[in-house]
C-alpha cells in the first residue's frame, strides 16, 4: 500500500467536487472542493480516520470503505480502480453489469474487419455485435432473437451449428469449460447459473460437461468449420478483452492460410449489399 501516494489522490479528487452539487453550504472555503469531514460524512466512516487517511497514516483501508469513499467522491470506474491500486495493491473485483449494447466506435472496430469473422460477446456468452463476415459465414444473428444470440445455445440446441463443427465433441467440451470460467472471473455466477440450469434441462450432453467443472481460459487457438458451401475451412481465432468494458470480449476468426483467406474473402465480398445508385 502506498498510502502518501492514495492521501494525495483522494485529496485531489475532493478538490475538484462541488460543495453545492451535494447540498453543503457554499460559504468561506478556506480550499476549494469538498471539505475532509463531508467526504466522511456521504462516506459513513469517522472524519478523523479520513484525515488520517489523507495524511498517509490511517492504515490499511478495508474494500468496501474503498467503495464507500469511491461514490462519495463521485469517482469514475477508472479513478476507483487507481484508488483499489494504492491503498490494498490490486483492482476491485469485477461486477458483472448485463448490457446488450456497443458503442458505434468498437462496432467500427468490427467493421473494419472486412474477411475476418468477429463477434462481442458477455462472460455469459450472449453475442451482442458481429460484423459483416460473422453474418456471411457464421450466423445471421440479426435474425436471431436477441434472447437466443448464445453461444451455448448454438452449439447445443441448434442442428446446424452442430453439423458445421469437424469435432463438436471437443468445440462443446471447450466452450462449456471456458464459460464456466469467464462468468466466474466476471462476477455473473447467477447469471450463468441460470443458463446452465436451461441447457442441462434439454442437453444431457451439456449437464454430463457441466458437472464435470472443467475450466480453461479462452486465449487463442484454432478451429474447422465444415461449411455448407465452402467446404472445409481452418480458422484460427484470438480473443481481445475491449478496454473500459470488463464485461466483454472480442472474438475474431482469421482464416489458417492464404488459399482459405481467398475463398473466404471471394465468397463474402459476393454477398457484400451494394450501395443504393445514387440519384442525378
Amino acid at each position: 500500500m502506498n498510502q502518501h501516494s492514495l492521501g494525495e489522490f483522494l485529496k485531489s479528487r475532493r478538490a475538484r467536487l462541488d460543495p453545492a452539487s451535494f447540498g453543503f453550504a457554499t460559504g468561506r472555503r478556506r480550499t476549494p472542493g469538498l471539505r475532509r469531514e463531508e467526504v466522511a460524512q456521504r462516506a459513513s466512516i469517522s472524519p478523523t480516520w479520513y484525515t488520517w487517511l489523507e495524511q498517509g497514516r490511517g492504515g490499511a483501508p478495508s474494500a468496501e470503505v474503498l467503495d464507500r469513499i469511491a461514490a462519495a467522491l463521485r469517482l469514475t470506474d477508472a479513478e476507483r480502480e487507481h484508488v483499489y491500486m494504492l491503498g490494498l495493491g490490486r483492482p476491485p473485483e469485477v461486477k458483472y453489469r448485463s448490457g446488450d449494447s456497443i458503442s458505434p466506435r468498437l462496432q467500427r472496430v468490427l467493421d473494419a474487419l472486412p474477411h475476418s469473422p468477429a463477434l462481442i460477446r458477455t462472460p455469459t456468452w450472449d453475442v451482442v455485435a458481429w460484423n459483416h463476415a460473422a453474418t456471411v459465414l457464421l450466423t445471421d444473428y440479426a435474425q436471431v432473437p436477441p434472447s437466443e444470440r448464445n453461444i451455448l445455445r448454438f452449439i447445443f440446441s441448434n442442428s446446424r451449428v452442430r453439423a458445421a463443427q469437424e469435432d463438436w465433441s471437443s468445440v462443446a467440451r471447450f466452450v462449456v469449460a471456458s464459460l464456466r470460467a469467464d462468468a466466474i472471473r466476471a462476477g455473473a455466477e447467477a447469471e450463468v447459473a441460470q443458463l446452465a440450469a436451461e441447457l442441462s434441462a434439454s442437453s444431457p450432453e451439456f449437464a454430463a460437461l457441466w458437472r464435470s467443472n472443467d475450466v480453461v481460459s479462452e486465449g487463442d487457438g484454432s478451429k474447422r468449420l465444415k461449411h455448407p458451401e465452402l467446404g472445409p475451412l481452418e480458422l484460427e481465432f484470438s480473443t481481445f478483452s475491449v478496454e473500459a468494458r470488463p464485461d466483454l470480449s472480442m472474438i475474431v476468426y482469421t482464416a489458417g492460410n492464404a488459399a482459405t483467406l481467398q475463398r473466404i474473402a471471394a465468397f463474402i465480398e459476393a454477398r457484400r449489399t451494394p450501395p443504393p445508385p445514387v440519384g442525378k
